[in-house]
C-alpha cells in the first residue's frame, strides 16, 4: 500500500476509496446544516447499524500535533452529535491520522492511523464495542 500523499485532498480521497472497498455507502465532503450552522465532514460511511463520520488529519510530525488533534477531536465530536440528530442513526466520530498516535480515544472520538484503516474496517464491530462506542 503506497502511503505517500501530496495533499490533504488526496489523503481524504484515499480514505473514501478504502471505505467504498469495504462496502460502505459513502458521502464525500458531506455538508449539512443544523441549528442555522453549516457543518462539513470529510468522509461519511453508512453501515447497517451505524454511520462512521470521519475527519482526516494529514498533520506533519511537529511537536504540537497531539494538542492540535485534541482540539480537532472536540470540534469533530460536536459536529458528529449534530449530524446524529439529523441522521437518526448511531454516528461514530472517527479521526483518521497519517501518523500512529499515542491517542486511541479522546474527547469522544476514536483515532485510527491510516496504516490500520483496513484492520479497523474489517473488525469494526469489535473496535466499536471494545472502546464503548456500541453495546
Amino acid at each position: 500500500m503506497d502511503l505517500h500523499f501530496s495533499s490533504w485532498q488526496e489523503f481524504e480521497k484515499f480514505v473514501k476509496d478504502v471505505m467504498e472497498k469495504f462496502g460502505y455507502e459513502v458521502d464525500f465532503r458531506k455538508v449539512f446544516f443544523s441549528n442555522g450552522r453549516r457543518y462539513e465532514m470529510d468522509v461519511v460511511g453508512y453501515g447497517k447499524d451505524f454511520v462512521l463520520c470521519i475527519d482526516c488529519k494529514l498533520y506533519g510530525a511537529g511537536r504540537h500535533r497531539i494538542s492540535q488533534l485534541r482540539r480537532e477531536a472536540r470540534k469533530h465530536y460536536e459536529r458528529v452529535k449534530e449530524f446524529e440528530k439529523i441522521e437518526g442513526k448511531i454516528s461514530i466520530p472517527i479521526i483518521v491520522t497519517f501518523w500512529e498516535e499515542p491517542l486511541i480515544t479522546e474527547e469522544g472520538c476514536m483515532f485510527v492511523p491510516i496504516t490500520k484503516i483496513n484492520d479497523f474496517l474489517r473488525n469494526v464491530y469489535f473496535y466499536l464495542e471494545e472502546f464503548g462506542f456500541m453495546r
